[in-house]
Parts: C-alpha cells; sequence; structure tokens
C-alpha cells in the first residue's frame, strides 16, 4: 500500500509539524507514505524531515499555492499511488480536480484541521466547497467539533467522516532536556519565571492579549513567542509600543519544541479558535502548567485540566499567570491534570487509526 501526503508547503503549522512526526512512524510500520508539497521552499520542518531520509519527498516548484497549474501537475502522482492523503487549502481542491480531470480511481482522503473554515462564510465559496467535498471517499475531523461544524457545511452524511483526533511524540517530551535559560536569551536570568507561547502568527491566533498581560506582571516575568506568519512584524510593534523589549523575545520558527518548553514554566496558547490544540497537549505533556483562551477547539479539550482564560482578556490572563506562580499546590495540581490528559493522545494511538482506514480503503479499492 503506497500513501502520498500532498500539503501546500512545509511551514510550521501544526498539520505540517504532524507530518513531520508521523511520515517516519508510519514507514516504520510498513506503510509506504510519502509527501508532496505545490511549494518545496525549505523551511525548517522540510530540513528535519530531509534529514531523516524516511521518504520521498516531491516539490512542484516555487509557484504560487493557489496557481492552478498544480492541478496537471499532481495528475502523474496519481498513477503512483493507491491513497492521496490532502491537508489544507487549496491542495485539497487541487487535489479533486487532478482526480476528475484524469478520470483516476484512486482513493483519495482529506483532514480538516480547522473549526474555523473561512469558506464557510462566502456564499459563492462555500457552494463550490460542498461540491469538492463529495468527491473525497472521507474526510477525517480532528475533533468531534470540526465534525459537527464541517458536516452541517458540506451536508454529506455522516458514513462520509472519521473523527480521528491528534496525537503527540509522548517519548520524546518527556525525555526532552531543558536549555539552561540564558541560553535563550542573555536577558534572562535564572530569578525570572519564563513564559512560553507557540503558535503561528495569523489572524486565528491572538498574542496580543499574551503581550499586553505582561504590563500586569512583575519585571521578572519573561515571554518567548516561538513561530513565524504574516502578523509577527505587528506584534513586534505592539511589543516596542508598551516598551516590553526586554520582556518579550521572538525566537521566530524552531524544531526544538520539546526542550523550549521544558525550558519554560508556563505555557500559553492565546487564539480565536482552534481545530486542534496540538500545542496544547504539548505544552500538557511536558510537566509545566498550561493556560489557553476559553475558545472553540480548546474548552473542551483544556477545561477541567489545564486553565482557561476569557478571551481577549489580558487582565484575567495576568491574574491567572501569577495564581499559578504563587499557589504551589494548585500549580501541582494542574500540572498532574494535565500530564495525565495529555496521555490520552499518544500518537500511536492516532496512527493505528489511520492505518486502519488506509487498510479499509485499500481493501475496497482492490476488491473493486
Amino acid at each position: 500500500m503506497r500513501i502520498l501526503q500532498i500539503i501546500n508547503r512545509f511551514d510550521s503549522g501544526g498539520a505540517e509539524k504532524l507530518l513531520l512526526e508521523t511520515i517516519p512512524l508510519y514507514n516504520s510500520k510498513c506503510i509506504h507514505v510519502d509527501l508532496l508539497l505545490l511549494n518545496g521552499k525549505d523551511l525548517p520542518f522540510l530540513k528535519v524531515l530531509k534529514n531523516l531520509d524516511c521518504c520521498t519527498i516531491y516539490s512542484l516548484g516555487s509557484f504560487s499555492v493557489y496557481n492552478p497549474i498544480h492541478i496537471f501537475k499532481i495528475i502523474p502522482f496519481l498513477k503512483r499511488y493507491d491513497i492521496v492523503h490532502a491537508h489544507l487549502f487549496p491542495s485539497q481542491y487541487w487535489v479533486v480536480f487532478a482526480k476528475l480531470f484524469s478520470f483516476s480511481k484512486i482513493k483519495i482522503v482529506v483532514t480538516e484541521h480547522s473549526s474555523s473554515n473561512p469558506r464557510i462564510n462566502n456564499f459563492f465559496i462555500s457552494k463550490i466547497d460542498r461540491f469538492m467535498y463529495r468527491f473525497y471517499h472521507k474526510v477525517i475531523c480532528i475533533t468531534e467539533d470540526v465534525h459537527q461544524i464541517i458536516k452541517k457545511h458540506t451536508k454529506l452524511s455522516d458514513s462520509k467522516f472519521e473523527v480521528i483526533e491528534n496525537g503527540i511524540n509522548l517519548k520524546a517530551i518527556e525525555n526532552a532536556k531543558p536549555y539552561p535559560i540564558k541560553e535563550i536569551s542573555n536577558l534572562f536570568t535564572d530569578q525570572d519565571i519564563l513564559l512560553i507561547h507557540i503558535a503561528r502568527f495569523s489572524k486565528h491566533k491572538d498574542p496580543q492579549t499574551v503581550i499586553k498581560s505582561m504590563k500586569f506582571l512583575p519585571d521578572n516575568f519573561k515571554l518567548i513567542f516561538v513561530g513565524e506568519g504574516d502578523t509577527k512584524k505587528e506584534n513586534e510593534n505592539l511589543t516596542k509600543k508598551l516598551e516590553l523589549e526586554n520582556s518579550i523575545i521572538f525566537l521566530g520558527d524552531r524544531t526544538d519544541i520539546p526542550r523550549l518548553l521544558k525550558t519554560a514554566n508556563i505555557s500559553i496558547l492565546s487564539s480565536n479558535g482552534e481545530g486542534f490544540g496540538l500545542t496544547a497537549i504539548e505544552s500538557m505533556a511536558s510537566g509545566i502548567p498550561f493556560i489557553a483562551s476559553d475558545v472553540i477547539g480548546l474548552s473542551a479539550l483544556v477545561g477541567g485540566t489545564g486553565i482557561l482564560f476569557e478571551k481577549g482578556n489580558e487582565i484575567d490572563l495576568a491574574f491567572k499567570i501569577e495564581k499559578l506562580v504563587n499557589d504551589n499546590n494548585f500549580r501541582i495540581e494542574v500540572v498532574n491534570a494535565c500530564k495525565l490528559k495529555a496521555k490520552q493522545f499518544d500518537i500511536e494511538l492516532m496512527i493505528e487509526k489511520h492505518i486502519t482506514l488506509y487498510k479499509s480503503m485499500y481493501d475496497n479499492a482492490s476488491f473493486n
């Protein structure tokens, strides 16, 4: 069984991170998985995957991922694989068009990674969306919330859907070693309380609230941002405007997330909504308290284990950060609950569910 994963490019988002961690594991289980990128820009995650030398990586060049020429470049690959698994827009459109234009009988599957699909609210595009989803043999949703949203949007029967929650590499996080804090920045000392926020800088995230919360915390609280994205510059400007340059560091994309989490004292995720908080699970598994905004995709995941703060409320966030630092019993209780919850999301469990789905599709294709 040969499977081709297709994604726009190898950025540092949750979908890309999932492929980085799962592709080597699939191949170790004798499930042949390769990767096709619409844009093969040599980004940090891609460099890591190349160094692992665990799969064949194809690139369609350096065109914009929205260029429809990708449809015709994908077609030859449909003859080489048994299943194509698409991720993110517009890859998921180009895969359908490639199948239709080539009259291929290949099985195609798509994963919905987000609960905030902007196409849902556009009348014209939402109609196209519904048409496109009809041609997928299975739509994998990473949470039940995402399942309900996409099912309502597409009006497809429930048999089209599979809910398979994302997983994390628990062993990698448990075995990670922390950095000396001064290795992160010479602005930091061993007496500082280190906060970490791991996410792309995009309209779907809300790092501004975390930056503003620093004005309500003592000077020994420091914050590191991990990630790149379109809104990074405006958040750097906000940091300067609030005169927080000595307290906030922007590290950019990193591939050593487990070590950074082990170095920090508290992990935060401020968001406008999540499909599945992969960072949330990683944070909860790392042995430090986790705080997240009370939004769809995080509320159910974090509630009762980590701490939720009111979306956009920097004062509430600052209060809960200080409570975790000042109340040791409360902090230990949160850490223990988080670690217990994280064990439910072992990446091995997720992979077995995907393999079961792939095999069922492959067997049906062989039979037909």
